[in-house]
């Protein structure tokens, strides 16, 4: 499955897919560009990657409303 990034899609006009990303706060399913994080679409943030992965697998995680 290749899901892309509905807050990406809607204010920055562009179709990346979602991925794992990480920042001070834990794990998160955003998109990214060459030039960085682009969007973070999930409102959940897991402890470790493994838990962010299958929430993306398995589409089990809360869409953020807006950015």
């Amino acid at each position: 499955m290749n899901k892309n990034g509905v807050l990406a899609k809607q204010y920055l006009d562009v179709s990346l897919p979602l991925q794992v990303l990480q920042s001070n706060a834990g794990f998160y399913l955003g998109t990214a560009d060459d030039d960085g994080p682009c969007s973070r679409e999930s409102v959940e943030f897991w402890p470790a990657r493994g838990g962010a992965e299958q929430a993306l697998l398995k589409d089990e995680f809360t869409q953020r409303q807006e950015p």
